[in-house]
This record gives C-alpha cells, structure tokens and sequence, in this order.
C-alpha cells in the first residue's frame, strides 16, 4: 500500500491535452479525475450516472438546455445522470470529476468524437 498524499499540482503539470481526464484515484467504484479544460465540449449526458465538477483553479460554466451553472475556484456542482450538458472554459481551468469506473467524457449514445478520451488513464 501507498502512504504517500496525492499532490494535485504535481498531477495536474503531467496533463497534456485539455479535455482528456486522467485518474489519480479510486474509492471503491469511483474515479478521481484531474483535467484540464478551454473552450467549449461537445453537448452530452450521462445515462447511468451522475458527474460531479469540482473546480480547482479557474472557472467553468456548464450550460444545459434550460439554463446555466457559473463555477469559481473551490466550487463543486454534480450534473445529475441524463441530463445534456455542455461545459465551457474562456480561459484554462483545472477540475476535479468525480464519477464510476468506465465513464466515457463524452457521454453515452453519442459517436466517438476527437473529444473522445481513454477511459482509465492514470497519472
């Protein structure tokens, strides 16, 4: 076993690509994800589970069809599961998604998209 904390700021320096999440934990059949994210996402949902956005540094507006959620640094919303959501960052953020082992970013029932991300690519 690993007694050592996970540090977000080293984690985060090793992401990449925007848009592409990356797990740094598991809680039993839950994802801890890093990502970084600017400009739009593709509109999507997720059939079978909720998402939950926790914003590290920056800021991130999730748009639904009905309206729109606005999330400064230290806010945390969760999307709840089937509802199309679309999330946008003017300028680079760094979240935190928390959801199930196997979620694909882009949802379920759409086509793969450059978007697309591995699912279950650790830092």
């Amino acid at each position: 076993m690993n007694h050592q904390p996970i540090n977000l700021a080293n984690k985060f320096r090793m992401i990449d690509k925007h848009w592409s999440p990356r797990v740094i934990a598991e809680l039993n059949d839950y994802q801890f994800k890093l990502a970084t994210l600017l400009g739009e996402f593709i509109w999507h949902s997720h059939a079978d589970t909720d998402e939950a956005f926790y914003v590290v540094e920056g800021a991130l507006t999730i748009l639904f069809r009905d309206g729109q959620v606005n999330l400064g640094q230290g806010e945390l919303f969760v999307v709840p599961k089937g509802i199309e959501h679309k999330p946008v960052a003017k300028k680079e953020c760094r979240v935190l998604l928390i959801e199930p082992r196997d979620v694909v970013n882009t949802g379920t029932g759409t086509s793969p998209s450059l978007l697309t991300a591995k699912v279950d690519q650790w830092i």
